[in-house]
This record gives structure tokens, sequence and C-alpha cells, in this order.
């Protein structure tokens, strides 16, 4: 069984947000996503519209993602790679290379992002 992982904020879930779901579901058996809490945002400086409990309802909600765990740090990864037994990490291109310490766990993915979407640009609409 090939196992993947992805993190992020899946804040304003998207059209892009599905495509990225979809694509890294497709790398494997089961796709992981790590949440980011909101706490955890906070500590990034990051406001999201809906809390965690929303959010996880959501990525729940959608047939590519399997399970959904917290994402509590950024530290947290290799912890997450070597429990859940992850072969694959993905994150979208706009991180490259920011993960590459992963290669020595786990094979690593970015992809590239949807074109013409983004939650920055939806916020930026509705302001």
């Amino acid at each position: 069984m090939t196992r993947v992982i992805t993190y992020g904020t899946f804040d304003l879930l998207h059209w892009g947000h599905v495509r990225l779901l979809e694509r890294a579901a497709a790398m494997g058996d089961e796709l992981i996503v790590g949440l980011s809490t909101d706490e955890f945002n906070s500590e990034k400086h990051k406001e999201a519209y809906h809390n965690y409990d929303h959010r996880k309802f959501i990525l729940e909600a959608i047939r590519y993602v399997d399970k959904v765990i917290p994402e509590k740090s950024w530290d947290q990864k290799i912890e997450d790679v070597k429990k859940y037994d992850i072969d694959i990490f993905v994150m979208g291109d706009d991180w490259k290379g920011k993960f590459d310490f992963l290669n020595d766990y786990c094979e690593v993915v970015y992809l590239p992002r949807t074109k013409g979407i983004s939650t920055t640009q939806i916020k930026d609409d509705l302001r």
C-alpha cells in the first residue's frame, strides 16, 4: 500500500484545493491530510475564515481524502511520515525545496498549483 500525505490550511475550499487533493490521491492508495490547527495558523500569523473543526468536516467529505490529522507545528512532518508509514509527501510547487529534508524518509513531490485560483485571490476579490 502506498501512502501519501499533504498539509495545508484548506480554508475557503475551492476547485484548486480539490484538484490538488485529486492529484495527490492518484499517487497512492491512501491520502492523509495534515490540516493546520487554528493555534498553528495563529503562530504563522495566518487567519482562516473557517475554524479547524469546520475545515476538517469539509475535507473529510471529499472522496480523495482518507484521513485528516491535525498539523500543530512545522516540526511534526518527520514524525508524521514515520508514524503513518508515508511513501510520498506532496505539496504545491510554491513550496518547492522547502521540504526536501523529507527525502531521507520518503519521496517528496511538488505539484504545480492550479492556474487562475487561490485562497488569497478569493479573499482579495471579496474585499
